[in-house]
């Protein structure tokens, strides 16, 4: 994607933390017929400094099919974003734009069905997402969980690029940043409080 350099995020640790934040994904794919997405939540996780992404399809999806080691798949994690209107820049002959965070994950992946492999994944999954399932799945019949297990595709990608984007308003100045940050901090809309939240942290504004 483009970005222009003081967008650019270079720190490894900020788009690991940026996706286990924001876990529900973007996976895209290319097929004989052109792209094809699924939204899904993904698991990211570093191991000895490769990037290793996993997530699961339903078997009917046959988007399954078109994760291989011969196309390399997309991995979209967007965050909060916000309108930015010119009224809050100090040149009056300014153009509005829009705050948002983004990273994309580039690489080849393999698929797992094995019911071993996908019942760890599973448990994976639920530790993450929903901690408190974690003794009703268990408990539930071996035939159910069995029959589930069979109706979903396991995926594992490993990140060959990773591309990070923060369009925060770096580009502004300390004044305009503050201004920013205290007009969408006080919106109702978490997703355009978060993008002052995101400013902050990133050390933007005159704070």
């Amino acid at each position: 994607m483009y970005i222009p350099e003081f967008n650019r995020v270079e720190d490894r640790a900020v788009p690991l933390a940026f996706m286990q934040a924001n876990p529900f994904a973007i996976l895209v794919s290319t097929t004989d017929e052109g792209p094809f997405a699924t939204h899904l939540p993904i698991l990211a996780r570093e191991v000895d400094g490769q990037l290793h992404l996993r997530g699961h399809v339903a078997k009917a999806n046959l988007h399954w099919k078109s994760i291989n080691q011969d196309r390399e798949s997309l991995v979209i994690f967007h965050g909060p974003h916000a309108y930015i209107s010119p009224s809050l820049y100090e040149l009056r002959e300014s153009v509005p734009t829009w705050n948002y965070a983004a990273v994309h994950v580039y690489g080849k992946g393999t698929v797992f069905t094995e019911e071993a492999e996908m019942n760890q994944f599973l448990q994976e999954l639920i530790a993450e997402f929903d901690g408190s399932y974690a003794a009703q799945w268990p408990s539930l019949s071996e035939q159910y969980r069995s029959r589930m297990v069979q109706h979903i595709v396991g995926f594992e990608i490993n990140a060959t690029r990773v591309e990070t984007k923060f369009k925060l308003s770096q580009n502004r100045t300390k004044a305009e940043q503050e201004n920013i940050i205290k007009a969408l901090g006080s919106s109702s809309d978490s997703a355009v409080a978060g993008v002052a939240a995101l400013m902050k942290d990133r050390g933007l504004g005159s704070r």
